[in-house]
């Protein structure tokens, strides 16, 4: 099995919110990738109406994934949540106790790892 924990999770961008949400995406993902290399995948996904963002995230084991964490929630979630409200996340993988406290927050599923691999 793998270290790896991954989650994808769904939001519902507030009404005349999604230039702004856009913004804070580049600005995000700007961030992430220039000061958290061992986030191995930081993808987001837009429905055709703008209503909608799902949000693909990897990492390459717990420790990364805190730091991601505790990022978002000192430069970010402020302005996140007031864009789009989460609607779903699940997790995948085994997470260590501190991802599980705070994914918790957002109502979020964990599915632990039965079998496969990814290259």
């Amino acid at each position: 099995m793998s270290d790896t924990v991954s989650w994808v999770l769904e939001m519902a961008i507030k009404p005349g919110e999604l230039d702004n949400f856009k913004a804070l995406m580049d600005e995000m993902v700007e961030d992430v990738q220039a000061s958290q290399p061992n986030t191995t995948i930081y993808e987001w996904f837009y429905s055709e109406d703008g209503s909608a963002c799902h949000i693909y995230e990897r990492y390459s084991d717990s420790a990364a994934a805190m730091i991601h964490l505790q990022s978002f929630g000192e430069n970010y979630a402020e302005r996140f949540l007031g864009a789009a409200d989460p609607t779903r996340l699940v997790v995948y993988g085994d997470p260590s106790e501190d991802v599980r406290s705070v994914v918790g927050g957002f109502g979020a599923v964990v599915m632990e790892q039965l079998g496969g691999y990814a290259r």
